[in-house]
């Protein structure tokens, strides 16, 4: 396991990476320079928030595993030694590294079988000092199925998540961080796509104070498709960050990208990249990435920059799209004329809008918690929306 570089500047310039595919990967944490906040990769994060995370050694603690005992899918750890670690990516930042040094064993998570079946997995007991962990997603050729990843509690948590689909496979994997409020975690998910083989990888984003996920998905082989969602909510102090990274490699590869987002109060802050590059010998791809973001408030703020690069002439079809705004007055004043109050009326401009996230995810239980959850969001949103309009009558 060896680092890749970038290739070298002329003497005394130093030429900055000018796109994602020329990051540094290493599996050595002294290979990645120490992080300012001014790199590309960094500049949206406050990183002075995640410097044990950066820096520190890390602890190795395993979190509880609660086991759906569901057949076709099983979870156990495995030893570092395991030579599926490190096979779907390097890491490719200083945490990434820092957290493949630290950690002991890898939560293994295996599907197999032809069948549908569905599973959650439940994640829990973090001990809230910084720490690493390692899951690696291992889906046998032909696999179809649906698994829930959730992470609960408190925790300080640099991670990577290896997701390997067999060729002619068909999964859909959640990602759900049900953190508590003061929780970090920074998480890579890479994923590498089998010939024939679909994923459905779906980011759910409701909690925590800095939460920094970001997927990479590599379209390796003939016939490779993936839809990449992504739901998430920010309050005043949080911090949701999702950086996506597409690589169409082989021929007749297809991918779309959907990230909703909804954010209010003052300090509430989203991230969104969206990274697609098409590959020379990419030939028949179909892409397509949009980010859209509701403001329910005044002061957050969304930073969306969708980025496609094609080095290929001959696709199917590419496009991006990005928009960020506040509430459509006209949709209130229709629902309102309804007889609809104003309070009522919001709600349900929320819940229409990142509905489309929700309707992905294909299992009841998960599908209620999280309706549950995004109408306590909304109450919250209904009190500070309640103080704004007083502060403005009193003024």
């Amino acid at each position: 396991m060896t680092a890749t570089q970038t290739p070298a500047a002329p003497a005394g310039k130093t030429v900055p990476v000018q796109t994602r595919s020329e990051r540094l990967t290493s599996f050595k944490h002294a290979d990645f320079q120490p992080v300012t906040g001014r790199e590309a990769e960094w500049k949206y994060t406050p990183v002075r928030d995640i410097k044990d995370l950066l820096d520190d050694k890390l602890a190795a603690d395993l979190p509880n595993v609660v086991d759906p005992q569901v057949d076709g899918i099983s979870t156990s750890f495995i030893g570092r030694d395991d030579e599926r670690l490190g096979s779907v990516h390097a890491p490719e930042d200083r945490v990434a590294a820092n957290a493949w040094e630290a950690f002991d064993k890898a939560l293994l998570i295996s599907i197999t079988g032809e069948e549908d079946k569905q599973a959650v997995v439940r994640l829990n007991g973090y001990t809230g000092q910084a720490q690493a962990a390692h899951t690696f997603i291992d889906i046998a050729p032909h696999a179809r199925g649906l698994v829930v990843l959730v992470q609960e509690g408190a925790g300080r948590v640099a991670e990577t998540v290896e997701i390997r689909v067999g060729d002619g496979a068909n999964v859909t994997l959640v990602t759900v961080g049900e953190w508590d409020d003061e929780a970090v975690n920074v998480s890579a998910h890479h994923a590498y796509v089998g010939r024939d083989a679909f994923l459905k990888h779906i980011v759910v984003s409701l909690n925590g104070k800095l939460v920094r996920l970001n997927p990479s998905i590599a379209l390796a082989e003939n016939g490779a498709d993936a839809e990449l969602y992504g739901l998430y909510f920010a309050d005043a102090g949080q911090h949701l960050e999702h950086q996506v990274w597409v690589h169409h490699i082989a021929e007749k590869t297809r991918s779309r990208v959907t990230y909703k987002g909804a954010l209010q109060g003052k300090t509430a802050h989203s991230v969104w990249i969206g990274d697609v590059l098409i590959d020379a010998n990419a030939v028949g791809t179909d892409t397509y990435e949009e980010n859209r973001n509701l403001l329910l408030s005044r002061g957050p703020k969304a930073d969306s920059v969708p980025n496609l690069e094609i080095k290929c002439g001959n696709i199917e079809g590419a496009g991006h799209a990005s928009a960020t705004g506040r509430f459509e007055e006209d949709q209130l004043f229709y629902l309102m004329a309804r007889g609809i109050d104003e309070r009522a009326a919001r709600h349900l401009v929320v819940h229409g809008f990142l509905n489309e996230i929700i309707q992905q995810i294909d299992n009841e239980e998960i599908t209620t918690e999280l309706n549950e959850r995004l109408e306590q969001e909304l109450e919250i949103a209904d009190k500070a929306f309640a103080a704004a309009a007083a502060a403005e009558v009193n003024a």
